[in-house]
Formats: structure tokens, sequence, C-alpha cells
């Protein structure tokens, strides 16, 4: 069983394109959407959820008032500025527990934080693992790691030859957890500045993991100088180009109908997609 991920940059590349295009290609897979903080492999994928669990991820300050004797101290302390009348705003409050320490009356607990919820479900393509960071929460690195280890889980016992990983856009902690332990990284980018750029970044993150790294430009045909620019620093670097996919209209036709590029209609967007799976799925 073999891990990719397919991670960018920056986000709009066209990596969940790839993603689930890879998941229409692929004949025994697991599916794992790590963009936690933005999925949105679902759209493509339709999936039925068939298991849903709470993560958390973090901790929140509890302020007991009965022990309270309203001291003051906790808002002293507080660089985040979460008390106010000795009431936790659970929005502001980081987690840190310096309150929790430097209560005198041991009125303050730090409990466990609901951050949001990830998913195990059906797709007509097979099992896909996923998740909901909830708004402004933080860990999406751990969720991350649930995801995947699920999905791992998931392929392990069913014996499916791949686990093929949405992964997050930029170079962060999430980044680093869709990366750890894969087979394979395809570095989605696109013909721009800003889109060398950051896949420069990401290549560099990739390399620093001893991960294995292709690249794949997307729409490369709208500024072949920058294409060209891309090619070069692959080769410089060692990276193969995996693949070079035109710009076509009928792409946001089938992402508005909802369905994977692949299943459109034939033509050249769709065979170079189909051209880059049967090379990635040969790596060893």
């Amino acid at each position: 069983m073999k891990q990719i991920v397919v991670i960018s940059g920056k986000g709009g590349t066209g990596k969940t394109v790839i993603a689930a295009s890879f998941a229409a290609l692929a004949k025994s897979k697991v599916m794992a959407d790590c963009d936690v903080d933005a999925a949105d492999l679902h759209l493509l994928l339709h999936p039925e959820v068939l298991q849903r669990h709470d993560f958390k991820g973090g901790k929140k300050a509890i302020i007991d008032r009965e022990k309270c004797s309203e001291c003051g101290k906790c808002e002293q302390v507080c660089r985040f500025n979460a008390i106010e009348n000795f009431v936790v705003d659970p929005i502001s409050c980081e987690g840190c527990g310096v309150c929790s320490y430097i209560c005198p009356e041991g009125a303050i607990e730090m409990e466990d934080n609901l951050s949001g919820e990830w998913f195990v479900s059906r797709t007509k393509y097979g099992p896909l693992v996923h998740a909901k960071l909830g708004i402004a929460e933080e860990n999406s690195g751990k969720l991350v790691t649930m995801v995947r280890q699920n999905a791992k889980l998931i392929a392990e016992r069913e014996r499916k030859d791949f686990v093929i990983i949405d992964g997050p856009p930029g170079i962060g902690c999430p980044v680093i957890a869709s990366l750890t332990g894969v087979d394979l990284a395809l570095v989605v980018t696109e013909p721009t500045l800003s889109g060398i750029y950051d896949m420069e970044r990401v290549c560099k993150v990739a390399h620093h993991f001893g991960v294995k790294t292709y690249v794949c430009i997307n729409k490369y045909d709208l500024n072949l100088e920058n294409s060209r620019a891309i090619e070069k620093y692959c080769l410089d670097s060692n990276i193969e180009i995996g693949g070079e996919i035109p710009f076509d209209q009928a792409v946001t036709e089938t992402l508005v109908k909802g369905i994977p590029v692949v299943e459109g209609r034939d033509n050249k967007v769709t065979q170079k997609i189909k051209i880059l799976w049967n090379r990635i799925k040969q790596i060893n």
C-alpha cells in the first residue's frame, strides 16, 4: 500500500481537481481529505457519512464561580484578554493555562475543547476519511494526522493499493502532517510568479522530509515563459515533472456539475490527468 499526497504551495492551483480525478481513476484506494481548514473534496465525491467522531484538539479555561474569590489575578495575567468580569471568552482563550496556574483558589480548570469533527464515509469511488475543523479552532495538524491514520487503517484492513491524500495548501503544520511518511508528494502549481514562489517553498519542505516529489503544472499554456521557469527549477532541483495540464473551460463545467474532471467529456485535460495517474501509480 502506497500513500500519495497532492499538495500545493498555495490555494487555488487545482490540487483538489487532481486529487478527485485520482479518486475516479484509481481502482483500489482510500481517499483522505486533509485540507481540514477548508475541506472541499466532498463537493466532488459526494460522501455518505457512515461514522461521525468528535475532535478535541485543545483546552479552554473554565471558571468555577463558586470557588472564585474575584481577586482578578486571572484577568491580569491573561495576555489574550480572554477573561472579563470573571467569565472566559472561549473564542479569545488560547488554552495556555496560565490563569489556571495562577489562580489562588483553584477555581479555573482546563477542559478539553470540541474543535471539530472527523468522518468515515462511503463514496462511489471508495472510502473517504475527512474532517471539519471549527471556525477559528487550532490544532489542524493533529486533526490531519488523525484523518491520515484512520485512512491508512482502512486501507490496510481492506487491502487497498493506495491512500490518496488531498493535502492542505501552504507550508505550515497541516502540510507537514500530510507529508510525513508518504511515498510521493505531487505538487500542483500554476505558471504565475506567486505560483512559482510557493511551489519552491513547498518543494523544499518535501525535500527536507526526504519525500520523493513530482511537480504538475496546471494551466501550463497560460504563460509558457513561467512554465519553462518551473521546468528549469525542477531540472536544477532534480525534481521530475509529472505532467503539464492545459487550460480548458471544460474543467469549470465539470466542477459546476460536481463531478471529477475525468468523468466529464474526453479532452486534452482528461487525457493528461490519466497519463499523470499512470505515471504516479507506478512509483516504487
